[in-house]
């Protein structure tokens, strides 16, 4: 059975990194130590860790993008919530066989050079959770 390690990130939508920068960091003290474009899913992300896990500032890169539609149709704010799995391949496939509605099947590159995959909000009491198994 896979094992769920930790909470690995907190993902949040913004409009504008740069701008969100100026709480995080100016206001928090938190420093953003990774941006990175992940083209495949239109963003752009920044991690800014805390303790043993890190916040995800996630911006659009497209108006068509996953991000840019959750804000227009929730506003900025947490958008998943990541957890730290040992085996990601078993995890997806022992959870189908539960029958939770997976939203990949198989993992998919995600920032930093992790492994990702998204369970269905239908599935999780309403949150996006996101699976992630980093080497």
């Amino acid at each position: 059975m896979f094992k769920v390690l930790k909470v690995d990130h907190i993902g949040i939508a913004v409009k504008d990194i740069d701008e969100a920068a100026k709480f995080w960091e100016g206001v928090l003290g938190l420093k953003i130590v990774a941006r990175e474009e992940v083209a495949a899913q239109k963003v752009i992300t920044a991690f800014i860790p805390s303790g043993d896990s890190e916040i995800e500032l996630l911006q659009s890169t497209a108006e068509d993008g996953p991000i840019a539609k959750f804000i227009e149709a929730k506003g900025e704010g947490i958008q998943h919530i990541a957890l730290k799995v040992d085996n990601i391949e078993e995890a997806l496939a022992e959870l189908k066989e539960q029958g939770v509605r997976l939203i990949d099947e198989k993992p998919r590159g995600g920032a930093g050079g992790a492994q990702i995959a998204f369970l269905h909000p239908k599935a999780t009491g309403g949150v996006l959770l996101e699976l992630c198994q980093r080497d």
